[in-house]
């Protein structure tokens, strides 16, 4: 089908080129030979009269136009996207669909793996892909990449329909054999042990708890920064290294590793572990079952 002149088709070739910049990646991502998608950017290069995308190294990379005009053209296919699959009944107990949620590792431990179970008694056939969290996560939401985004109120793309799915506390945590732990930890005892923390993503963004407490004006003393929260406990037990961490993980993690854990010795603010999902699915009857199934989850859990 064309439109002015163009081959419709090329715009799925243009999208997938923006996406993964690379031609062989967007020829497996649309069923196309690669030389089929070489032909297409080629007709794509003459209909614009742009490059499109560039090599640089061994990468490409899309030209200022092509940056330009990408939002229009994501944003028509999405709404093709959304008129051919119109809403229709989900049935958990039958479906087999896929749910892409991002959310770090302290999500997974305290809402995805009770979630997860309670799919496996009640629509064993969904499946769930969790992806972690980086400073471009919103952007994979707003790309349709994602059913589900899970972080903390400051990362939200607070554009998109959101909600607070729980409210979590912080506390402080060390090596259960740490008598800081055992007479009472004060400020001076938590300022003068080395700390452990965490930070995500090529540009490290540091997770709700250290960025806060980088804002409180006190530096602390910084021995090992980890990608993970799960990381955080080796380099916890057995040392008089602190973290300060959730509730919610350290209740699980606990059980695991030989920690104690106290509430922080000064004021601190409360989390709001919000849940988000493109302004565009509000109708998509299986992401507002799986809305409601984390609620139900989390609740549980607190």
């Amino acid at each position: 089908m064309r439109f002015k002149g163009l081959d419709l088709n090329l715009l799925v070739v243009f999208d997938a080129l923006m996406e993964t910049r690379s031609v062989t990646r967007s020829a497996e991502r649309i069923g196309l030979t690669q030389p089929a998608t070489s032909a297409a950017l080629r007709r794509l290069r003459d209909y614009f009269g742009d490059e499109i995308v560039v090599a640089v190294g061994k990468r490409m990379h899309p030209t200022p136009f092509a940056e330009g005009l990408y939002p229009q053209i994501q944003q028509a296919l999405r709404g093709v996207e959304r008129a051919i699959t119109a809403p229709t009944a989900f049935d958990p107990a039958t479906s087999n669909r896929c749910f892409r949620i991002i959310g770090s590792d302290y999500i997974m431990v305290a809402v995805l793996v009770p979630l997860i179970e309670r799919f496996a008694r009640t629509a064993p056939g969904l499946r769930v892909e969790i992806v972690q969290p980086t400073e471009s996560s919103a952007g994979e939401l707003e790309a349709g990449k994602a059913d589900l985004l899970v972080t903390p109120e400051p990362f939200l793309a607070t554009w998109h329909p959101h909600e607070v799915l729980f409210e979590e506390e912080q506390v402080v945590v060390g090596w259960s054999e740490n008598p800081i732990f055992a007479r009472g930890i004060t400020v001076d005892d938590f300022y003068a042990a080395g700390h452990v923390t965490i930070a995500f993503g090529d540009n490290r963004t540091p997770a709700f708890a250290d960025s806060t407490l980088s804002r409180m004006g006190r530096e602390r003393q910084i021995e090992v920064t980890v990608s993970s929260f799960a990381s955080a406990p080796w380099f916890i037990e057995g040392t008089s290294r602190l973290a300060v961490l959730h509730e919610r993980l350290v209740r699980q993690i606990a059980r695991r590793f030989n920690l104690a854990w106290s509430p922080l010795p000064f004021v601190f603010p409360k989390m709001n572990e919000m849940m988000q999902f493109h302004q565009s699915r509000a109708e998509d009857a299986g992401l507002s079952w799986l809305r409601q199934q984390m609620r139900e989850v989390a609740a549980e859990a607190a």
